[in-house]
């Protein structure tokens, strides 16, 4: 993977807590966070003593790499933001920039973070839908604005395969949000929900409390059925 691909955009701790309905007993279990880029989750959770690991193949890079590319994204985000400020609710954010500055603050907890962690263990490089863990290691595996997000890239059958390898490492998955890019509910949450619930699953719909992008007002909720 060329860095040059990547788009660094990491949401903080907070954001996790609304974005996947993180009750004090799920933050207490053992958590995987797969695609988590520069979110500042892992590091804060691991200050407030959490058990945390996340995956992502942009941990292959350098701490000053992965800064440098931040910074060089960094404005064509907030720029793109600005022109699509009527998809978003501006409540718990007062306009674009004041966005960005919450959304920088998180990439640079990560960054001062990021070389204890990878000595740690804490940041993984792997993706889905191959994932270098024990089967149920983890109480609850998340995953923000990469499944069903990029529909049009992901197939149908990649985003079961993907979900599956999260259900065999952990016994609950969570994945949020489940708009494609488009802001439309992707095409591939019906079948998924079918593929899942004919299964030895359960997968729901839940609502959360996290309210920015217009109409994602709910994650998707992967469980295995009680024997």
């Amino acid at each position: 993977m060329e860095l040059s691909s990547i788009v660094p955009w990491g949401r903080s701790y907070g954001e996790y807590c609304r974005m996947f309905a993180l009750s004090e007993r799920d933050l207490e279990g053992h958590i995987l966070g797969c695609g988590d880029g520069p979110a500042s989750f892992n590091a804060e959770l691991t200050q407030h003593g959490g058990r945390i690991m996340s995956v992502d193949p942009i941990y292959q890079f350098s701490t000053e790499e992965i800064r440098s590319r931040i910074q060089r994204v960094y404005p064509g985000m907030i720029a793109e933001l600005a022109r699509n400020k009527e998809q978003f609710y501006w409540t718990s954010f007062k306009d674009p920039g004041h966005l960005g500055s919450v959304r920088m603050s998180a990439m640079n907890r990560f960054l001062d973070d990021f070389e204890k962690g990878l000595e740690a263990g804490r940041y993984v490089e792997a993706s889905l839908p191959e994932l270098p863990f024990f089967d149920a290691e983890f109480d609850l595996a998340l995953c923000s604005h990469l499944l069903f997000l990029y529909s049009e890239q992901i197939d149908a059958a990649q985003h079961i395969q993907a979900l599956t390898e999260m259900c065999r490492v952990a016994k609950e998955v969570r994945i949020y949000p489940l708009l494609s890019l488009d802001g439309r509910v992707s095409q591939h949450v019906p079948g998924v929900l079918r593929y899942f619930n004919e299964r030895d699953y359960i997968a729901e719909l839940k609502p959360v409390a996290y309210q920015f992008q217009k109409g994602a007002m709910d994650m998707l909720v992967i469980r295995k059925k009680a024997l």
